[in-house]
């Protein structure tokens, strides 16, 4: 599902990991550039959906063979204080690509802002096992390089179902591949630290899913057609996010939008 970083491109940094990344991230940001974003709201692009429709149902039978059975066993036996604790620790790991994304984006006072917070969980947190930076209002600031191609004027193109990760765009699926080897700290970890990383975010993954385990049954599995539910919630819950108007809106950011698939 969208964002389980499987760190395809973590380890130690060589130019032929680097190139392979950056080849089908050529091809997509092209993509995206040519085919932009819809004009009116509720409108999508969505030119593969024979094909996107065919890896839905082949995600949703990964689901329901693994990702929720997995998920509600990890849910039900793990306590809920030790998965707080790996989902803290992985959003402090993520935090420095994070700023990476920040200052690509001009956004100077979010990039400091993720800085400071990575430095208090990191140290008072415990390696980012607690979360002291909330209590101290430095509060939590979510970005990506798919925010960062759209700062950068680079439209959403095509709708996307990707296997085993979930719904996603030529942009934001682009902009997963450059996140894979942007945060600085793949490249000075080593083993066993850097398995920590990858297994937290699966920790958090397999949490969400738990957690919000009515909502994303009820898309996948109560909906009349779970392909056009899922595509709809996440271009919505996406363009919000990202302040782009959609049904009359006003182009900011709403909180309470929910994307099921955030974290897939």
């Amino acid at each position: 599902m969208l964002e389980v970083q499987s760190r395809l491109c973590t380890g130690k940094f060589s130019f032929r990991r680097f190139a392979i990344c950056l080849v089908p991230l050529g091809a997509l940001a092209l993509g995206a550039c040519t085919t932009g974003t819809p004009a009116g709201p509720g409108e999508f692009n969505d030119p593969y959906e024979n094909t996107n429709r065919k890896i839905h149902s082949f995600n949703k039978s990964m689901d329901t063979g693994i990702y929720r059975p997995v998920s509600n066993a990890y849910g039900t036996v793990v306590p809920i204080a030790v998965r707080t604790g790996v989902n803290n620790v992985s959003e402090t790991i993520d935090l420095p690509r994070r700023v990476v994304n920040s200052l690509l984006q001009g956004d100077v006072e979010t990039g400091v802002h993720n800085t400071f917070r990575f430095l208090l969980n990191a140290t008072l947190g415990v390696a980012g096992i607690f979360d002291p930076a909330t209590s101290f209002g430095v509060e939590e600031r979510d970005t990506d390089f798919g925010e960062t191609l759209h700062v950068w004027g680079v439209g959403e193109g095509a709708y996307l179902a990707v296997p085993f990760f979930g719904p996603s765009n030529q942009r934001d699926l682009a902009g997963d591949v450059v996140d894979l080897v942007t945060n600085p700290l793949s490249y000075v970890l080593t083993p066993p630290q850097s398995y920590v990383g990858p297994g937290s975010t699966l920790g958090e993954n397999a949490d969400y899913r738990y957690t919000f385990q009515d909502t994303v049954d009820g898309i996948l599995y109560d909906s009349a057609d779970s392909y056009a539910q899922s595509r709809v919630i996440y271009l919505e819950s996406r363009r919000f996010e990202l302040g782009i108007p959609s049904g009359g809106g006003t182009g900011e950011a709403e909180d309470d939008i929910f994307d099921p698939y955030e974290d897939f």
